[in-house]
């Protein structure tokens, strides 16, 4: 690896960190690069998640005073994750890469739309006992299959789902999205790092830059204004959801 090499994984995780932590769209700057430097694309997959588990420690830093209060609802639902996270990485061991590419970009986009337009729709707003409801509670296992299978704007599902679940200032819910990922990724990286092509020598580097922008990301996702970060959520995922959209169906 040269050290052009090794500077541009150290910086492309640094930007995937605040990706991932202020917009939840870390792969889409990580994964493309992972392709550049010549990885096969399940390498890429597998080693991008690997390395992705250091931005939610990151994000614990950086992000205590959102987290504070929450440690309850956090491992209750990491618990969750974490199991949505082992089924998406066994998915992804056992069947082709391809078995998503038609349903990804419409499930990021609905995500995505349902979040920008959620303060407006009185169905999507928070209930009591919502944070409990079988149906909200099953859409974040799935969004945690997606995560641990692909995992792509993972983060969008599932913020659009806390915001249904919690009546919590967003970037709250943004600080505890960022943990109950990271779960799935944690979960899905163990079973990467024994069965998995990860590539080893990609990982330091990248987890470290990963490390550092989870840590900066939450003090950026502080001075935003909570319309401001909705729309850029929002507007994130559904740009990804065009770009993979005009991949899978060309």
């Amino acid at each position: 690896m040269s050290i052009f090499e090794a500077l541009a994984l150290l910086g492309t995780g640094v930007l995937a960190g605040i990706a991932s932590t202020v917009a939840s769209v870390a792969s889409v700057v990580s994964y493309p690069v992972l392709l550049a430097i010549g990885l096969p694309p399940l390498a890429a997959n597998v080693t991008n998640t690997m390395s992705l588990i250091c931005t939610a420690a990151g994000s614990v830093a950086g992000a205590r005073p959102e987290l504070s209060g929450q440690r309850e609802r956090a491992l209750r639902l990491a618990v969750v994750t974490a199991i949505g996270g082992a089924a998406g990485a066994g998915a992804l061991l056992i069947a082709p890469a391809s078995t998503f590419a038609m349903v990804v970009p419409v499930l990021i986009a609905v995500a995505a739309a349902l979040l920008l337009v959620q303060p407006l729709i009185s169905g999507l707003a928070p209930r009591p006992g919502a944070d409990r409801s079988r149906r909200r509670l099953a859409g974040l296992f799935a969004a945690a299959i997606y995560i641990g299978y692909f995992g792509a704007a993972g983060g969008v599902l599932l913020l659009a789902i806390l915001a249904t679940m919690f009546s919590e200032s967003l970037i709250r819910l943004n600080a505890l999205k960022n943990i109950i990922s990271g779960a799935a990724n944690a979960v899905a990286g163990a079973a990467f790092a024994l069965f998995a092509p990860v590539d080893w020598a990609v990982v330091p580097l990248l987890a470290a830059g990963f490390l550092l922008g989870g840590m900066t990301g939450p003090r950026i996702a502080r001075r935003l204004p909570a319309r401001a970060l909705r729309l850029l959520v929002g507007l994130c995922g559904l740009a990804l959801a065009v770009k993979l959209g005009l991949a899978a169906y060309r």
